[in-house]
């Protein structure tokens, strides 16, 4: 049994611990929030015994041994790196940093203080990852990789309606390819590693983040395009294409359907059953790494971590787009 601690009361956090309570080895025992009011009504909801609202007595506490951290993305890289050098593994919620100097001092901090540290990318540590990275060889020299998230924010309509909520501020890191781009980057850094070329294009919102994007990323013998948004909707299906076949995956933030479509017509279904809660294969990985003594996670390394924060940072750069934390 792991004694976790969160930072963040958010609707992702309420997942998370739903989640992780079903391994039957998350102990919950601790909550930081910045206001008294959102500690002490998250410890009732979910009967915490330790509320915190200041973060250095959060993290010389010695009631937890882990932390899941779920705050405004720019926020990341203090609460972690301040947990990390009191000794705390940390599990960050995606995307880890706002930028690769951030994502830098985090691994750092986790090597030097010898704790577990995991970017809290789910989709790449379920069942129906692990099939498409064990019949990749099936689909013969790879191509292209493509993969789209475009999905309208319901905070959109508020946005247009001159309320800029979190999800569209640039002081906290938000915007669409920090959102939902990374969950078609990260997959593409485990499967394929770091391209040797980005293009990137965007458009900017008035309040200062991307509302949707695209990328084209060249390696040697193939390339991947990559569509994101919040402010339109896609429908389509992430393919892997090779020369003998095509594996076509229904969502690249959640696959739970995965084929492979011959050039003969033939169809093999490689589809896994998973658990409804999918945030439950992350805390599984992350309490195996404390229980092994083991650092990193093969697969949510910080090796492809650093990759995914790596093709973020280019292609914001060539879209424009900065956040205060760059000017840090």
């Amino acid at each position: 049994m792991i004694r976790f601690a969160i930072i963040g009361t958010n609707w992702i956090t309420e997942e998370f611990i739903h989640a992780a309570r079903e391994t039957g080895e998350f102990d919950l025992t601790a909550v930081y929030s910045r206001t008294e009011e959102k500690a002490a009504e998250f410890a009732q909801k979910f009967e915490i015994s330790h509320r915190y609202t200041d973060l250095d007595a959060f993290v010389q506490s010695k009631e937890f041994d882990a932390v899941y951290i779920a705050s405004p993305n720019s926020l990341h890289a203090e609460y972690a790196i301040h947990c990390m050098n009191h000794g705390k593994h940390v599990i960050c919620e995606k995307p880890a940093a706002s930028n690769t100097a951030e994502l830098t001092a985090m691994v750092e901090a986790a090597r030097s203080n010898q704790v577990v540290f995991m970017e809290a990318l789910k989709s790449t540590l379920m069942p129906n990852f692990k099939v498409i990275q064990d019949n990749l060889h099936k689909l013969g020299k790879v191509r292209r990789y493509f993969a789209s998230y475009c999905q309208y924010s319901s905070r959109y309509d508020a946005y247009k309606q001159g309320t800029v909520l979190n999800a569209f501020n640039p002081i906290f890191s938000n915007g669409s390819i920090m959102d939902l781009g990374i969950y078609c980057i990260y997959p593409l850094a485990v499967l394929f590693g770091a391209p040797d070329r980005i293009k990137a294009n965007g458009v900017l919102l008035e309040s200062g983040v991307d509302g949707e994007g695209s990328l084209l990323l060249g390696y040697k013998e193939m390339d991947a395009v990559i569509m994101h948004s919040k402010i339109s909707s896609s429908y389509l299906p992430t393919e892997i294409q090779g020369e003998n076949a095509t594996m076509v995956i229904d969502k690249i933030n959640q696959p739970e359907k995965v084929e492979i479509r011959y050039r003969d017509g033939s169809v093999e279904v490689l589809t896994q059953e998973q658990h409804a809660r999918t945030m439950r294969y992350e805390a599984e990985e992350f309490i195996r790494l404390i229980h092994n003594g083991t650092l990193e996670s093969e697969t949510n390394s910080h090796a492809n971590s650093l990759i995914t924060v790596g093709i973020l940072d280019e292609a914001r750069k060539q879209m424009g787009l900065v956040f205060p934390a760059d000017q840090k």
